[in-house]
């Protein structure tokens, strides 16, 4: 796109580890002479990296239909700005192809096949210096025969106008174009050139003996830059618009094949969406209903679990507090034997004590009046 446009346009290089594809857009203002571009360029980040690559198309598909619903939003206002509008539908994919010399990969294929109805497809042999003259030329017929045989359809140069007529219907017959890209230039002869040097020699971007540019930035900048925003507009965006107006209920004819007035078609649609609505509300109130019905039977078994849980935890209390009062009533009994036995005991004990100190006073008492009295 650097040497397409002359120009350096600012961007990061993506690396090939994405998980899924990713697409970039960026728009630029260029400016040559007096005449200014307003170009939206979208990268494909991440796609044919991956492992599975059956959904890799997918993100591209949806990409696009994003800007043809932001168009078509757009269009159906009351109050449309549409010349002031930036148009961001994608008006050419320049689809590049690895030069293997062999044949196209099934994912550009099958990406090709869903992408010919939604925009105009240039398909493009990248770093064709990589083959030899005789291996591009048989590759290219191998390309446009697959293509063919497998119903892609890609963006023709139109032929209808006899003022590029000529140049066009040449052009289409070099498709696919094989192309080298640099933004390096080099000295050869007396000019200064954008070319590739090589160990073997010099490829020169901008000579058609070596590769294809300039008839790439011929066709798609100068001559079909207009015709590619006509086809985008009234065939890719026109089926697009078509297609989501019917899925909308939008027909040009009823049954008997007269015209039909948007009112009519509006108010159809409308009474179809609250008939809907209203069958959905009642479905919903039905749905509603029966699962309260459905909580209350819940929520009465519980608690019929409930009562009878706290019904046998009552009776298994009451026996526990049964059985603490049996066995403290027990221990009651147990005490006052026992403080019975003490008493007893205390009062023996007193007694014995008393009669033992009557005998130690009389003895006392006998010695005193017979001092010569001895005991053994």
């Amino acid at each position: 796109m650097d040497t397409l446009f002359n120009t350096k346009f600012e961007g990061e290089p993506a690396t090939h580890t994405q998980p899924g594809v990713q697409l970039r857009s960026n728009t630029y203002d260029l400016q040559e002479s007096n005449v200014g571009l307003k170009l939206t360029i979208v990268s494909t980040v991440g796609f044919g990296d991956q492992i599975n690559k059956e959904d890799s198309y997918k993100p591209i598909v949806e990409f696009i239909d994003a800007q043809f619903e932001a168009y078509l939003q757009e269009e159906l206002k009351i109050r449309r700005v549409l010349h002031t509008y930036h148009d961001s539908r994608i008006h050419a994919c320049l689809y590049f192809i690895a030069p293997t010399g062999h044949s196209l990969k099934s994912l550009d294929l099958v990406t090709m096949k869903k992408l010919d109805s939604k925009v105009n497809i240039i398909p493009i042999i990248a770093k064709s210096d990589a083959i030899s003259k005789s291996e591009l030329t048989k590759f290219k017929i191998k390309i446009t025969s697959e293509l063919v045989s497998n119903g892609v359809q890609i963006y023709q140069f139109p032929t209808d106008d006899e003022s590029v007529a000529e140049i066009n219907g040449t052009m289409n017959a070099h498709l696919p174009f094989a192309v080298i890209g640099s933004t390096e230039e080099l000295k050869i002869g007396n000019k200064m050139m954008k070319a590739r040097q090589y160990p073997w020699g010099t490829v020169q971007v901008e000579n058609e003996a070596h590769c294809d540019f300039v008839k790439l930035r011929e066709m798609l900048i100068r001559v079909n830059m207009e015709d590619l925003r006509e086809q985008t507009h009234s065939r890719h965006y026109e089926l697009y618009r078509r297609c989501k107006l019917e899925e909308m209920g939008f027909k040009d004819t009823d049954p008997d094949s007269k015209p039909f007035s948007l009112q009519e078609t509006y108010e159809a649609k409308r009474n179809e969406f609250l008939g809907e609505l209203q069958k959905k509300e009642e479905e919903m109130r039905q749905m509603f209903v029966q699962r309260v019905k459905e909580k209350e039977a819940e929520l009465k078994e519980a608690e019929k679990e409930l009562h009878e849980k706290f019904d046998r935890l009552k009776k298994l209390h009451q026996d526990e507090k049964k059985k603490l009062e049996d066995k403290k009533k027990s221990l009651d009994d147990e005490v006052n034997a026992f403080k019975q036995r003490k008493t007893a005991a205390e009062l023996l004990q007193s007694q014995g004590s008393q009669a033992g100190g009557s005998q130690t006073l009389k003895r006392d008492k006998e010695k005193k009046n017979n001092p010569w009295l001895c005991t053994e």
